[in-house]
Protein backbone atom coordinates (compact mmCIF):
# COMPACT_ATOMS: atom_id res chain seq x y z
CA UNK A 1 0.00 0.00 0.00
CA UNK A 2 1.22 3.47 -0.93
CA UNK A 3 0.96 6.89 1.26
CA UNK A 4 0.22 9.92 0.61
CA UNK A 5 -1.39 13.12 2.28
CA UNK A 6 -4.48 13.56 -0.04
CA UNK A 7 -6.15 11.73 -2.91
CA UNK A 8 -8.09 13.20 -5.46
CA UNK A 9 -10.44 11.05 -7.32
CA UNK A 10 -11.22 12.21 -10.81
CA UNK A 11 -9.02 14.60 -13.49
CA UNK A 12 -11.25 16.74 -14.85
CA UNK A 13 -10.96 20.65 -14.06
CA UNK A 14 -11.98 20.00 -10.63
CA UNK A 15 -9.31 17.56 -10.22
CA UNK A 16 -6.97 19.54 -11.67
CA UNK A 17 -7.59 22.83 -9.92
CA UNK A 18 -7.36 21.23 -6.83
CA UNK A 19 -4.14 19.70 -7.41
CA UNK A 20 -2.44 22.76 -8.73
CA UNK A 21 -4.06 24.19 -5.20
CA UNK A 22 -2.05 21.70 -3.20
CA UNK A 23 0.82 21.97 -5.57
CA UNK A 24 0.97 25.53 -5.06
CA UNK A 25 0.86 24.79 -1.09
CA UNK A 26 3.33 22.12 -1.07
CA UNK A 27 1.16 18.93 -0.33
CA UNK A 28 1.86 15.93 -1.61
CA UNK A 29 -0.77 14.13 -2.91
CA UNK A 30 -1.83 12.06 -5.83
CA UNK A 31 -4.52 11.90 -8.76
CA UNK A 32 -6.07 8.88 -9.64
CA UNK A 33 -8.50 9.08 -12.98
CA UNK A 34 -10.16 5.86 -14.66
CA UNK A 35 -9.63 7.07 -18.15
CA UNK A 36 -7.36 10.03 -19.44
CA UNK A 37 -7.22 13.43 -17.99
CA UNK A 38 -11.02 15.16 -19.14
CA UNK A 39 -12.10 11.64 -18.98
CA UNK A 40 -15.61 12.07 -19.21
CA UNK A 41 -15.27 15.10 -21.28
CA UNK A 42 -13.58 12.51 -24.43
CA UNK A 43 -16.03 9.82 -23.92
CA UNK A 44 -19.54 11.68 -23.33
CA UNK A 45 -20.00 14.54 -25.27
CA UNK A 46 -20.77 14.58 -29.20
CA UNK A 47 -19.04 15.84 -31.87
CA UNK A 48 -20.24 19.10 -32.44
CA UNK A 49 -20.18 20.43 -28.83
CA UNK A 50 -18.74 23.58 -27.44
CA UNK A 51 -18.39 25.73 -24.19
CA UNK A 52 -21.60 27.52 -23.40
CA UNK A 53 -19.04 29.67 -21.40
CA UNK A 54 -16.67 32.41 -23.71
CA UNK A 55 -13.25 31.71 -23.53
CA UNK A 56 -12.53 34.76 -20.66
CA UNK A 57 -14.31 32.70 -17.97
CA UNK A 58 -12.84 29.61 -18.96
CA UNK A 59 -9.36 29.83 -16.58
CA UNK A 60 -8.06 27.48 -13.89
CA UNK A 61 -6.18 28.65 -10.82
CA UNK A 62 -3.38 30.46 -11.73
CA UNK A 63 -4.07 30.70 -15.33
CA UNK A 64 -5.04 34.51 -16.89
CA UNK A 65 -6.60 34.29 -20.34
CA UNK A 66 -4.12 35.70 -23.06
CA UNK A 67 -5.77 33.57 -26.24
CA UNK A 68 -6.73 35.67 -29.37
CA UNK A 69 -10.40 34.54 -29.22
CA UNK A 70 -11.60 36.24 -25.47
CA UNK A 71 -15.67 35.99 -26.45
CA UNK A 72 -15.47 32.34 -28.84
CA UNK A 73 -16.67 29.10 -27.20
CA UNK A 74 -13.91 26.31 -27.39
CA UNK A 75 -14.53 23.21 -29.03
CA UNK A 76 -14.42 19.35 -26.81
CA UNK A 77 -11.22 19.40 -27.98
CA UNK A 78 -9.50 22.60 -27.30
CA UNK A 79 -10.91 22.07 -24.13
CA UNK A 80 -9.16 18.33 -23.60
CA UNK A 81 -6.30 20.25 -24.79
CA UNK A 82 -6.60 22.94 -22.48
CA UNK A 83 -7.00 20.36 -19.06
CA UNK A 84 -3.98 18.67 -20.60
CA UNK A 85 -1.56 21.11 -20.83
CA UNK A 86 -2.49 22.59 -17.72
CA UNK A 87 -1.76 19.40 -15.63
CA UNK A 88 1.41 19.19 -17.55
CA UNK A 89 2.07 22.53 -16.38
CA UNK A 90 2.81 22.18 -13.23
CA UNK A 91 4.04 18.51 -13.14
CA UNK A 92 0.26 17.42 -11.72
CA UNK A 93 0.74 13.64 -10.24
CA UNK A 94 -1.88 12.10 -12.33
CA UNK A 95 -2.33 8.50 -12.57
CA UNK A 96 -4.38 7.58 -15.46
CA UNK A 97 -6.29 4.59 -16.43
CA UNK A 98 -6.98 3.92 -12.19
CA UNK A 99 -10.56 2.75 -11.51
CA UNK A 100 -11.24 3.18 -7.84
CA UNK A 101 -12.80 0.63 -6.11
CA UNK A 102 -13.91 1.63 -2.78
CA UNK A 103 -12.64 4.82 -0.28
CA UNK A 104 -13.02 3.97 3.60
CA UNK A 105 -11.78 5.33 6.80
CA UNK A 106 -9.54 3.04 8.72
CA UNK A 107 -8.58 4.77 12.13
CA UNK A 108 -7.25 8.18 11.35
CA UNK A 109 -6.36 7.42 7.95
CA UNK A 110 -8.67 6.94 4.83
CA UNK A 111 -7.97 3.26 2.67
CA UNK A 112 -8.39 3.91 -1.19
CA UNK A 113 -8.02 0.91 -3.44
CA UNK A 114 -8.03 0.76 -6.74
CA UNK A 115 -7.65 -1.84 -9.61
CA UNK A 116 -3.85 -1.17 -9.90
CA UNK A 117 -3.00 -0.52 -6.67
CA UNK A 118 -3.95 0.91 -2.78
CA UNK A 119 -3.31 4.54 -0.90
CA UNK A 120 -3.69 5.26 2.54
CA UNK A 121 -3.89 8.99 3.07
CA UNK A 122 -4.76 11.49 5.49
CA UNK A 123 -7.40 13.79 3.33
CA UNK A 124 -9.35 12.64 -0.05
CA UNK A 125 -10.55 14.74 -2.56
CA UNK A 126 -13.72 13.56 -5.08
CA UNK A 127 -13.69 15.45 -8.17
CA UNK A 128 -15.18 13.27 -9.85
CA UNK A 129 -17.83 15.85 -11.27
CA UNK A 130 -21.70 16.87 -11.35
CA UNK A 131 -22.57 15.19 -14.87
CA UNK A 132 -22.07 11.41 -13.48
CA UNK A 133 -24.86 9.24 -14.73
CA UNK A 134 -27.70 9.60 -17.23
CA UNK A 135 -30.63 10.22 -14.92
CA UNK A 136 -32.87 8.10 -17.44
CA UNK A 137 -36.91 8.37 -16.17
CA UNK A 138 -38.28 4.80 -14.91
CA UNK A 139 -40.99 5.51 -17.73
CA UNK A 140 -38.66 4.62 -20.11
CA UNK A 141 -39.27 1.14 -19.50
CA UNK A 142 -42.66 1.15 -21.10
CA UNK A 143 -41.11 1.90 -24.26
CA UNK A 144 -41.12 -0.53 -26.79
CA UNK A 145 -38.21 -3.15 -27.55
CA UNK A 146 -38.10 -1.84 -30.88
CA UNK A 147 -38.02 1.82 -29.93
CA UNK A 148 -34.36 2.78 -30.17
CA UNK A 149 -33.30 4.69 -26.38
CA UNK A 150 -30.32 6.83 -26.39
CA UNK A 151 -28.54 9.10 -23.65
CA UNK A 152 -26.35 11.99 -24.26
CA UNK A 153 -23.60 10.94 -23.24
CA UNK A 154 -23.92 8.03 -25.88
CA UNK A 155 -24.81 10.71 -28.73
CA UNK A 156 -21.87 11.56 -31.26
CA UNK A 157 -24.04 13.12 -34.40
CA UNK A 158 -27.03 12.43 -36.21
CA UNK A 159 -25.62 9.78 -38.56
CA UNK A 160 -25.08 7.85 -34.91
CA UNK A 161 -28.84 7.40 -34.48
CA UNK A 162 -31.30 4.89 -36.58
CA UNK A 163 -32.82 6.46 -39.87
CA UNK A 164 -36.25 8.01 -38.94
CA UNK A 165 -37.97 10.67 -36.79
CA UNK A 166 -36.28 11.61 -33.16
CA UNK A 167 -38.27 12.39 -29.84
CA UNK A 168 -35.77 14.18 -27.54
CA UNK A 169 -37.15 14.74 -23.86
CA UNK A 170 -36.03 17.35 -21.93
CA UNK A 171 -35.73 20.89 -23.08
CA UNK A 172 -32.52 22.62 -21.09
CA UNK A 173 -29.07 22.84 -22.83
CA UNK A 174 -28.67 19.91 -24.00
CA UNK A 175 -31.92 18.76 -25.28
CA UNK A 176 -32.55 22.07 -27.52
CA UNK A 177 -28.79 21.49 -28.92
CA UNK A 178 -29.81 18.33 -29.69
CA UNK A 179 -33.42 18.92 -31.20
CA UNK A 180 -31.56 21.81 -33.37
CA UNK A 181 -28.78 19.85 -34.60
CA UNK A 182 -31.14 16.83 -35.25
CA UNK A 183 -33.56 19.20 -37.45
CA UNK A 184 -30.64 20.88 -39.00
CA UNK A 185 -29.97 17.44 -40.26
CA UNK A 186 -33.14 16.60 -41.78
CA UNK A 187 -34.82 14.76 -39.55
CA UNK A 188 -38.33 15.05 -37.92
CA UNK A 189 -37.98 16.21 -34.35
CA UNK A 190 -40.27 16.25 -31.69
CA UNK A 191 -39.33 17.75 -28.64
CA UNK A 192 -41.05 17.12 -25.03
CA UNK A 193 -40.55 20.44 -22.98
CA UNK A 194 -40.05 20.39 -19.26
CA UNK A 195 -38.73 23.20 -16.84
CA UNK A 196 -36.25 25.71 -18.91
CA UNK A 197 -34.06 28.22 -18.36
CA UNK A 198 -34.50 30.59 -21.28
CA UNK A 199 -31.93 33.49 -21.84
CA UNK A 200 -30.67 35.27 -24.73
CA UNK A 201 -26.92 33.95 -25.94
CA UNK A 202 -26.77 37.97 -26.16
CA UNK A 203 -27.93 41.42 -24.74
CA UNK A 204 -27.65 45.13 -25.88
CA UNK A 205 -24.23 44.24 -27.19
CA UNK A 206 -22.65 41.35 -24.81
CA UNK A 207 -22.61 37.94 -24.21
CA UNK A 208 -24.96 36.89 -21.09
CA UNK A 209 -22.71 35.34 -19.47
CA UNK A 210 -20.38 38.86 -19.66
CA UNK A 211 -23.98 40.68 -18.11
CA UNK A 212 -24.16 37.59 -15.22
CA UNK A 213 -20.74 37.89 -14.17
CA UNK A 214 -21.26 42.22 -14.36
CA UNK A 215 -24.62 42.27 -11.96
CA UNK A 216 -22.74 39.16 -9.65
CA UNK A 217 -25.23 36.50 -9.96
CA UNK A 218 -22.45 33.97 -10.80
CA UNK A 219 -21.07 35.19 -7.20
CA UNK A 220 -24.25 34.15 -5.63
CA UNK A 221 -23.87 32.07 -2.77
CA UNK A 222 -25.90 29.07 -1.63
CA UNK A 223 -26.48 30.53 1.57
CA UNK A 224 -28.09 33.42 -0.16
CA UNK A 225 -30.64 31.78 -1.69
CA UNK A 226 -34.06 31.29 -0.72
CA UNK A 227 -34.50 27.43 -1.46
CA UNK A 228 -31.17 25.71 -1.68
CA UNK A 229 -32.01 22.73 -2.97
CA UNK A 230 -33.96 24.14 -5.90
CA UNK A 231 -31.11 26.28 -6.67
CA UNK A 232 -29.28 23.33 -7.20
CA UNK A 233 -31.56 22.05 -9.52
CA UNK A 234 -32.54 24.84 -12.09
CA UNK A 235 -32.34 23.88 -15.23
CA UNK A 236 -29.28 24.60 -17.52
CA UNK A 237 -29.82 27.82 -19.75
CA UNK A 238 -30.88 27.18 -23.40
CA UNK A 239 -28.05 28.00 -25.37
CA UNK A 240 -25.36 26.97 -27.65
CA UNK A 241 -21.87 27.82 -28.51
CA UNK A 242 -19.68 27.61 -31.15
CA UNK A 243 -18.44 29.65 -34.52
CA UNK A 244 -21.25 31.23 -34.78
CA UNK A 245 -23.17 31.68 -31.23
CA UNK A 246 -27.09 32.19 -31.68
CA UNK A 247 -30.26 32.56 -30.06
CA UNK A 248 -31.27 29.08 -29.23
CA UNK A 249 -35.21 28.70 -27.58
CA UNK A 250 -38.27 27.11 -28.10
CA UNK A 251 -39.26 30.49 -30.70
CA UNK A 252 -36.02 29.03 -32.65
CA UNK A 253 -36.75 25.61 -32.73
CA UNK A 254 -40.64 26.22 -33.55
CA UNK A 255 -39.44 28.05 -36.20
CA UNK A 256 -36.98 25.38 -37.80
CA UNK A 257 -39.90 22.98 -37.89
CA UNK A 258 -39.07 21.36 -34.65
CA UNK A 259 -42.51 19.98 -32.88
CA UNK A 260 -43.29 21.05 -29.18
CA UNK A 261 -45.02 19.72 -26.71
CA UNK A 262 -45.19 19.64 -23.25
CA UNK A 263 -43.26 17.07 -20.97
CA UNK A 264 -43.43 13.45 -20.97
CA UNK A 265 -45.39 11.64 -18.11
CA UNK A 266 -46.41 7.94 -19.37
CA UNK A 267 -45.94 5.18 -22.28
CA UNK A 268 -46.92 2.22 -23.17
CA UNK A 269 -45.42 0.28 -26.01
CA UNK A 270 -45.70 3.15 -28.94
CA UNK A 271 -47.76 5.44 -27.29
CA UNK A 272 -46.76 8.26 -24.83
CA UNK A 273 -49.02 10.68 -22.74
CA UNK A 274 -47.71 14.32 -22.76
CA UNK A 275 -48.98 16.85 -20.54
CA UNK A 276 -51.18 19.37 -21.42
CA UNK A 277 -48.28 22.14 -19.61
CA UNK A 278 -46.25 23.97 -22.51
CA UNK A 279 -47.76 27.23 -22.69
CA UNK A 280 -47.70 27.74 -18.76
CA UNK A 281 -43.73 26.00 -19.12
CA UNK A 282 -42.96 28.30 -21.96
CA UNK A 283 -44.90 31.46 -19.86
CA UNK A 284 -42.83 30.74 -17.01
CA UNK A 285 -39.64 30.71 -18.67
CA UNK A 286 -40.67 34.31 -20.63
CA UNK A 287 -41.17 35.28 -17.45
CA UNK A 288 -37.99 34.59 -15.62
CA UNK A 289 -36.52 36.01 -18.58
CA UNK A 290 -37.93 39.29 -18.54
CA UNK A 291 -36.99 39.57 -14.99
CA UNK A 292 -32.98 38.72 -15.28
CA UNK A 293 -32.98 41.84 -18.45
CA UNK A 294 -34.86 43.73 -16.11
CA UNK A 295 -32.35 43.62 -13.51
CA UNK A 296 -29.33 44.04 -16.43
CA UNK A 297 -31.45 47.04 -17.56
CA UNK A 298 -31.50 48.64 -13.73
CA UNK A 299 -27.55 47.76 -13.29
CA UNK A 300 -27.06 50.08 -16.40
CA UNK A 301 -28.72 52.81 -15.46
CA UNK A 302 -26.97 52.44 -12.08
CA UNK A 303 -24.13 52.25 -12.85
CA UNK A 304 -24.13 54.63 -16.28
CA UNK A 305 -22.84 51.82 -18.28
CA UNK A 306 -24.64 53.42 -21.40
CA UNK A 307 -21.93 54.13 -23.60
CA UNK A 308 -20.78 50.82 -23.72
CA UNK A 309 -23.85 49.26 -24.21
CA UNK A 310 -26.49 49.08 -26.93
CA UNK A 311 -30.26 50.50 -26.73
CA UNK A 312 -32.80 47.66 -25.11
CA UNK A 313 -34.01 44.98 -27.21
CA UNK A 314 -37.82 44.28 -27.13
CA UNK A 315 -38.21 40.47 -25.78
CA UNK A 316 -40.59 38.88 -28.00
CA UNK A 317 -42.19 35.68 -25.32
CA UNK A 318 -43.03 32.65 -27.18
CA UNK A 319 -46.70 32.03 -27.07
CA UNK A 320 -46.96 28.40 -27.29
CA UNK A 321 -49.91 25.79 -28.95
CA UNK A 322 -51.61 22.73 -26.78
CA UNK A 323 -49.46 20.07 -27.27
CA UNK A 324 -50.93 16.86 -27.99
CA UNK A 325 -52.11 14.51 -25.29
CA UNK A 326 -51.17 11.76 -26.72
CA UNK A 327 -47.87 10.72 -29.65
CA UNK A 328 -48.02 7.56 -31.36
CA UNK A 329 -44.57 6.79 -31.99
CA UNK A 330 -45.05 4.57 -35.15
CA UNK A 331 -47.38 6.37 -36.45
CA UNK A 332 -45.22 9.91 -36.51
CA UNK A 333 -42.14 7.70 -37.59
CA UNK A 334 -40.54 8.40 -34.54
CA UNK A 335 -37.58 5.34 -34.02
CA UNK A 336 -35.28 6.96 -31.61
CA UNK A 337 -36.02 8.92 -28.26
CA UNK A 338 -33.15 10.67 -26.24
CA UNK A 339 -33.52 11.46 -22.83
CA UNK A 340 -31.82 14.91 -22.09
CA UNK A 341 -33.31 14.39 -18.87
CA UNK A 342 -30.15 15.49 -16.66
CA UNK A 343 -27.89 13.23 -14.67
CA UNK A 344 -27.25 11.94 -11.17
CA UNK A 345 -24.95 11.13 -9.39
CA UNK A 346 -23.57 7.12 -8.06
CA UNK A 347 -20.98 6.58 -5.47
CA UNK A 348 -20.75 2.89 -5.05
CA UNK A 349 -17.03 2.91 -4.35
CA UNK A 350 -17.89 5.52 -1.32
CA UNK A 351 -17.94 3.42 2.19
CA UNK A 352 -18.34 6.62 4.60
CA UNK A 353 -22.14 7.58 5.71
CA UNK A 354 -22.20 11.31 3.80
CA UNK A 355 -24.60 10.67 1.61
CA UNK A 356 -28.10 11.97 1.97
CA UNK A 357 -31.60 10.84 1.06
CA UNK A 358 -31.15 11.51 -2.56
CA UNK A 359 -27.97 9.98 -2.58
CA UNK A 360 -25.89 13.29 -2.93
CA UNK A 361 -22.49 14.42 -0.81
CA UNK A 362 -24.02 15.95 2.08
CA UNK A 363 -21.27 19.53 2.33
CA UNK A 364 -20.72 22.53 3.11
CA UNK A 365 -18.11 24.70 1.17
CA UNK A 366 -16.88 21.40 0.52
CA UNK A 367 -16.35 20.16 3.36
CA UNK A 368 -18.03 16.73 4.30
CA UNK A 369 -19.27 15.52 7.59
CA UNK A 370 -15.93 13.19 7.36
CA UNK A 371 -12.81 15.04 8.48
CA UNK A 372 -10.64 14.55 5.54
CA UNK A 373 -13.05 14.04 3.31
CA UNK A 374 -13.98 16.70 0.47
CA UNK A 375 -15.77 17.48 -2.53
CA UNK A 376 -15.10 19.48 -5.28
CA UNK A 377 -17.34 20.69 -8.92
CA UNK A 378 -20.78 20.21 -7.13
CA UNK A 379 -23.57 22.36 -8.84
CA UNK A 380 -23.59 25.11 -6.41
CA UNK A 381 -21.13 23.81 -4.20
CA UNK A 382 -21.08 27.27 -2.71
CA UNK A 383 -21.58 29.48 -5.31
CA UNK A 384 -23.79 29.68 -8.62
CA UNK A 385 -20.45 28.56 -10.73
CA UNK A 386 -18.86 26.57 -8.62
CA UNK A 387 -19.56 23.67 -11.38
CA UNK A 388 -18.45 26.04 -13.96
CA UNK A 389 -14.45 25.33 -15.65
CA UNK A 390 -14.20 28.69 -14.56
CA UNK A 391 -15.64 28.76 -11.03
CA UNK A 392 -14.24 25.47 -9.71
CA UNK A 393 -11.05 27.30 -8.43
CA UNK A 394 -11.77 29.51 -5.72
CA UNK A 395 -13.84 25.75 -4.15
CA UNK A 396 -10.68 24.18 -4.87
CA UNK A 397 -8.33 27.03 -3.03
CA UNK A 398 -10.69 26.58 -0.27
CA UNK A 399 -10.08 23.25 0.32
CA UNK A 400 -6.58 23.14 0.06
CA UNK A 401 -6.50 25.93 2.48
CA UNK A 402 -8.22 23.39 4.89
CA UNK A 403 -6.41 20.68 3.84
CA UNK A 404 -3.24 22.79 4.83
CA UNK A 405 -4.40 23.72 8.04
CA UNK A 406 -5.15 20.05 9.60
CA UNK A 407 -3.03 18.90 11.82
Amino acid sequence: MRSTDTVIIGAGQAGVAASRCLSDRGRDHVVLERGRIGHRWRSGTWDSLHLLTPNWMNTLPGEVYHGADPDGFSSVTVLIDHLTSYAVSFGAPVEENTVVLSVRKRDKHFEVVADRTAWRARNVVIATGWSDRPAVPPVARALATDIHQVVPADYRNPGSLQDGGVLVVGASATGVQLADELRASGREVTLAVGSHTRIPRRYRGHDIYWWLHRIGMLDKTIDEMPDPVQARNEPSAQLVGGPEPRPLDLAALHADGVRLTGRLIAADGHRVRLAPDLPATAATADQRMRRLLGTIDRHIDATELHHRVLEPEPTTGFVAADGVPVLDLRAAGIRTVVWATGHRRLYPWLRLPVLDRHGEIRQRRGRTPVPGLYVLGQRFQHRRNSNFIGGVGRDAEYVADHIAGRH
